[in-house]
Parts: structure tokens; sequence; C-alpha cells
């Protein structure tokens, strides 16, 4: 396997819509075509011919018009030699499409082809129904690639009852139940029934979301991450309407957007970190922003959605849910801001209003801006920018806490920082007498400079370890609560544990973690055991007895190199 030194795998560049200049050389606000298409049974068109957010005075709207594209040249004209800089700079974000018949889970994202297929009459079989609810949003999404300058309408009257039910069977069965203490099986008793009326009221207006359940989890640093839960009706008609959105707004995010999209995972937007730091990374921005799905400003997103949707009925349901407030115990708090992180439609509503805020305005700052490479990954709100030049990252540093601060958001000060980090780290600071280069952490994963075994930089990726003990210290929990359990079914979940960890964890460089972590939890379920069975130790032949009759999963490394699941084939 040849190392990234020796290939520079191709990459297909991601570019936002395409918008009209005028003579002075400033984007224009996005205008729609008309569009007539039948979407549903009964319903005429997705999109109409209506004119995008008009430009307005102040800074509100001469804000939200910049956010749209900025710096795209002319149709026929050929970009800048600026502008190829950063295109190319893209590239190492999303892979290219492969000419074979077999596509990577990240290709087969995009360009995904819509699926053909006629509309069945209503009074159809519930699974023709169905098939035909979802080929519908096939075509949406379709029709929001080709068209990516319309605005769209109509779009509540697809969550029919049809809709709903593939949306009922999409959510997690044993999720935990919101307010009304309604599980996944006892609103399938009668799913007929009140998919009906749900859809009654959907469509009447009178369908009113209750408030979410807030819960603590611990987080990996001691604090509490707070989650909402919503009611499983609520959940139920959030499923129906991601469903509508998503292919919509999956047309226009960009490509180094990762998070809660189909077709992309955490390692995807690891391993495409990981090539960009290969390249002509050198500096490194690692970004934190303080509370984001608490401080999400309703009236921004409220006009972020109604730039795209001009479905009024549409953007009131979704506001309906961000002001539907949160019931902590027996007290009901309102809210007027953020969205309740465990909402079925938050992390789309989370990534539209970062592409608006952050992916678009920061692609443009790279084309105005940047004097050498620039590189960006963002899974959700957490994102990492690589930089070849320091000046470059602490200028962005600087514009970036500028640009967060106009929409209710704000860089943590203890997590965001510049560091040196790439293939030349290591020998300039150990010149300058400042030792190892610092490390960041992503996804779980701390990113170390590190060397290979011929000397050469190698970019090593290791468990986090805020991460790995806040992990052992639930299963130590959760074994002490399990030790009198029969022991095949103690050993089935840990197998099972160590099994997803290793799923997770399991990419190239960090099988010593794995294997430290397997030891600790091998250990810890031994002492469990042995206190069981009230005896102050087991002699050799006792542990190897149990380690045959029992024996837990070993280290594995699912994942490939970052040049093979980018690379050109």
């Amino acid at each position: 396997m040849s190392g990234p030194g020796n290939r520079t795998p191709k990459m297909l560049t991601p570019c936002a819509p395409t918008h009209s200049r005028n003579a002075d050389g400033h984007d224009d606000a996005p205008t729609s075509a008309d569009v007539e298409a039948s979407c549903t049974p009964g319903s005429k068109s997705s999109a109409s011919s209506q004119q995008s957010l008009a430009r307005e005075p102040g800074e509100l709207g001469d804000a939200l018009t910049s956010m749209v594209d900025e710096g795209q040249p002319r149709e026929g004209q050929q970009p800048s030699t600026v502008e190829r800089i950063a295109e190319k700079s893209d590239a190492g974000m999303v892979p290219e499409k492969s000419a074979k018949t077999w596509v990577t889970p990240v290709e087969s994202m995009e360009g995904r082809a819509a699926a053909k297929g006629k509309f069945v009459a209503r009074n159809a079989s519930p699974t023709q129904r169905g098939t035909d609810a979802l080929t519908s949003l096939q075509r949406i999404g379709q029709r929001a690639k080709d068209k990516p300058e319309e605005k769209w309408t109509n779009l509540l009257s697809h969550i029919r009852t049809p809709l709903l039910a593939a949306a009922y069977q999409r959510l997690r069965k044993d999720a935990a139940a919101g307010v009304d203490e309604v599980t996944w099986a006892e609103y399938g008793e009668r799913l007929d029934e009140r998919l009906r009326d749900l859809e009654n009221r959907v469509h009447r207006g009178s369908y009113h979301p209750q408030p979410v359940r807030r819960v603590h989890i611990p987080k990996g640093d001691g604090g509490t991450r707070p989650l909402g839960i919503p009611a499983l009706e609520d959940k139920l008609v959030q499923q129906a309407a991601r469903m509508v959105l998503e292919p919509i707004y999956e047309a226009m995010f960009i490509g180094f957007s990762y998070g809660f999209r189909p077709g992309r995972s955490p390692h995807d937007a690891l391993d495409a970190l990981a090539e960009a730091i290969n390249r002509k990374v050198r500096w490194v921005l690692d970004a934190d922003i303080r509370s984001f799905f608490d401080t999400i400003d309703h009236g921004w997103m409220q006009r972020f959605l109604e730039h795209r949707i001009g479905d009024t009925r549409m953007v009131r349901l979704l506001m309906k849910w961000l002001h539907a407030g949160v019931m902590e115990g027996d007290k009901l708090h309102a809210v007027d801001a953020g969205t309740p992180q465990g909402g079925v439609i938050s992390p789309l509503l989370a990534n539209v209003y970062l592409h608006y805020v952050l992916d678009l305005w920061s692609t443009s700052w790279r084309r105005k801006h940047a004097r050498g490479e620039m590189y960006i990954v963002r899974y959700c709100d957490d994102f990492v920018m690589g930089f070849q030049h320091e000046q470059d990252a602490r200028a962005m540093h600087a514009a970036l806490a500028e640009r967060l601060a106009k929409f209710g958001l704000e860089l943590h000060p203890d997590k965001t920082r510049v560091i040196q980090f790439g293939r030349f780290a290591r020998t300039n600071r150990e010149e300058r007498g400042l030792g190892k280069p610092e490390t960041f952490e992503f996804l779980g994963f701390t990113h170390i400079a590190g060397v290979s075994r011929q000397g050469k930089f190698q970019l090593k990726r290791r468990t986090s370890r805020k991460k790995r003990r806040a992990k052992l210290a639930r299963l130590t929990e959760e074994i002490r609560e399990r030790r009198h359990h029969r022991v095949a079914d103690q050993h089935a979940w840990l197998s099972s544990v160590l099994v997803g960890h290793y799923r997770y964890y399991g990419v190239p460089t960090n099988y010593a973690a794995l294997a430290q972590f397997r030891n600790r939890v091998s250990y810890t379920w031994t002492r469990s055991l042995q206190r069981r069975s009230q005896r102050a130790s087991w002699n050799l032949t006792q542990l190897r007895a149990h380690e045959e009759r029992f024996p837990l999963p070993l280290p594995r490394i699912h994942h490939p190199w970052p040049d093979d699941r980018f690379a050109a084939r």
C-alpha cells in the first residue's frame, strides 16, 4: 500500500448552489423558477415560482444574502486562480465517485440517482402507498439537485398516513419515552387509527407538540449533557418532516459536512481529516462552539428555513418544536433559544443553521483570504480546520469568533486554539526547544503527529483518554450491578460491548489502545467474579480455565487506512 506522499487521490470537489451576479460583482438574491410536478396523490407541486428571500436593508437582510454562495464565477466564466486553489483544497473532503459499478458509503451519497416509478391510486394497498410515499421523496431529492435555486412549497402535503407509517418503522423501538410515557410498542397497538388521526390534526393545524422531557447524561470531562426526549407522537411527526426535508437540504449541503447525513459516518469525517493533514496542513484550528444546541437563535433559524422553504405551514410546524418548552421534573420551562439534543429533527436543523452560519461563509473566506491550502471537516457542531500557513489559521480564528457572534454563537475560549501540526511540526518544535507537538481531539480520537517505524511522519489516532476513562467507569458500575447474573449472560453482554468498542475505535494505529481497554475490562470482570465467589484471588490454573471457557473478543481493526478509503479506484 502506497502512502499519501506517493499518490494523490482524485476527489470530487463539492460546490454550493450557483447564483447570478450583477454588474458590480455582488450576488443577487436567488430566485426560483416555475415548476409543476406531481409529488403526492392530490398535490400539484413541490416547488413554485416564488422569489427567494430578497435582500433587505440592514444587517439581517445583507447577512442572509451574503451567506448564499459568495464569490461564485459568472456563468461561462472560468474560475480565477484563487478559486481553483479553493476547489483543489476541497478535494480532500469527499472521495471521487468511482467509474466502477460499486461505490463507497460516502460516494453513494453524492449523485444518487432518483428512483423511477408512478404514483398509485389512493385505494392502493398500504404497502403500495408506503412505497409510493418514499418514491415521491426520491423525486424531491432529484428535483432539488436539478433546480437548486427553487423555493419549495406544498411540502406539508407529503406528511400523510403512508409516510407516517414509514416514519414510525424508522423510530428506535427501545428509545426512552417522553412526557407522555408512551413507548413504541404501545403506540403501535392501534397504529392505523392513530396515524389517521395524527394526519388530520397535522393538516388542520390542531397538532401541538408536547414539551420535551429533560434528562442529563454524563460527559467525559465529568460534567453532564442535557438531552431533550420528545413524546413519541412528536418523534413520529419529526421523523416524517425530516424524511421530506432531508432530500432538499442534501442537495445544497457542502461536501465537508459529515454529521447526521445519509451515507456518511464519523469515520468518513475522520479519514477526510487524516487525508487533509497528510497533504499540506501545517497548522490546525481546533474549534469548539460553546453549548451550540442550547444557543441556536430561533429568529435566525426561521429565516434560514424560509430561505429554501416557501411552505409557511411546514416552517410553522418546525418552529413549534423549537418553542415546545422543556419539562424537568414537574416544572415546565419556556425556551427562547436552542433545539433539544435528542430530538429527531434537531440534527437536521443544526446542519441547516451551520450551513448558513459556517459552511458557506468559510468557503467564501477561503477563496477570498486564504494564502495557502485550507481544509475543513465538520461533523455537526464539531469541526476542525487545517491550514498551510500560520497567518491563515490565526486570521480565521479571529474572523470565526466575530462571525459566530453575529448569530448568537460563541467559541469556547478554553477549547479553541491554533496549534502547529503536521509532518514538520515535530522537527520545528524540537529546533525551538518546545518539545513534542500538541495533540487535538476529534470525534473521540486523539490525533498525534507521530513517526512511523521508518522515521517518517505518520498521523496516529488513539482513543481519547477522557472517552476511555468515562466508558471504563460506566462499565465498572454496570459489572458491579450484574455481579450476581449468570456468568454466561455477563460474558455475552461484555462481548457485545467490546465488539461495539472495536467497531468504532478499531482504526489503524490504535491497536494498542484497544488491547489496553480489553485488558482493563477483563481485569475488572475477573475481580468482580472473585468477590462473588468470596475468594481473595484465583490461581493461574483457575484464571486460565475461566479465560478458556469465557474468552473475551480480541481487538480488531475494522477500518482501512484513510488513503485506502479515499483513493480513486
